[in-house]
């Protein structure tokens, strides 16, 4: 089976075409099988990618987490999956329109760079009611902002946001080592409050246009960067009054411009996604 590796600010992708994969196995099992950095060829999941019409730029997507485990939408895969089908000339439109769990979501190539791609993509519009992202503590909330989260015998404030998939966001002064974090994340992602699990991201902000992201993401852990991720954050600090509406955010590979207008607008990411390696696995 042929696969493509891109990468979006080191958050990295196996791409495939969506009608390979059902050749050969169950998509959650092989990205399990795949996505293994030790046995198998090493990511953060697989993306499924179908293009249904060339000329208008349509194309089916489906993204898998590292342990097999289905994601409605990723922002950094979205990126990936448009790079990968200007890079093969698999499409002639402008735009990318990709039909995701989450709904359509647009992807627009602002130039070509050095070692990829500059994508803008469309990440909808946030969501922040309870039953939305989903959030179940017994009780129906329109917003959850600085809720009092309890793990391990201590309270954490967080804010939950929608982006198509749930995210969880926690507000630091500063960063906690990587075990301490590494914990929190895992301890909030199977909280019994995520029926659907969640994703974490822990902020520090640094002024009203700039936002430093660590990411743990559901069914990976920690992720050196996340479009959806870095959305929802910047979201979240822009809900509690501590960014403008357009942040930049800090990765520990690089930089992505989140922007929304209003609390009725869609949210925009621009960002890099960067072709890392073609292969071939092959199958006992």
């Amino acid at each position: 089976m042929k696969f493509t590796k891109f990468h979006a600010l080191g958050n990295d992708f196996l791409i495939v075409d969506q009608d390979e994969v059902a050749l050969f196995e169950e998509p959650g099992a092989l990205a399990h099988r795949l996505c293994e950095r030790h046995t198998g060829v090493g990511a953060d999941g697989i993306l499924l990618v179908a293009v249904k019409d060339r000329a208008r730029g349509e194309a089916n997507f489906r993204i898998f987490n590292a342990d097999g485990s289905e994601a409605e939408i990723s922002g950094n895969g979205l990126r990936c999956a448009a790079a990968y089908l200007y890079s093969q000339q698999k499409i002639d439109a402008p735009l990318v329109r990709f039909h995701t769990a989450a709904g359509e979501r647009v992807c627009e190539l602002v130039r070509r760079t050095e070692d990829g791609f500059l994508m803008k993509i469309d990440l909808g519009v946030p969501r922040f009611a309870s039953a939305d992202i989903p959030f179940d503590d017994g009780a129906v909330h329109d917003r959850i902002v600085d809720y009092p989260l309890m793990i391990n015998a201590k309270t954490y404030p967080v804010t939950v946001v929608s982006i198509g998939n749930p995210h969880c966001d926690v507000f630091i002064d500063r960063f906690p080592g990587r075990f301490e974090w590494h914990e929190l994340g895992r301890e909030i992602e199977s909280h019994p409050f995520f029926p659907r699990r969640t994703n974490i991201e822990f902020i520090r902000v640094r002024g009203r246009n700039e936002i430093e992201v660590l990411f743990w993401e559901r069914g990976v852990g920690e992720t050196l960067s996340s479009g959806s991720g870095a959305a929802a954050a910047a979201v979240a600090a822009m809900i509690k009054g501590l960014v403008d509406r357009t942040v930049t955010i800090k990765t520990e590979m690089g930089s992505l411009l989140v922007e929304w207008p209003s609390d009725t607008a869609r949210v925009s990411q621009t960002g890099p996604a960067e072709f890392a390696f073609v292969g071939s696995f092959l199958f006992k």
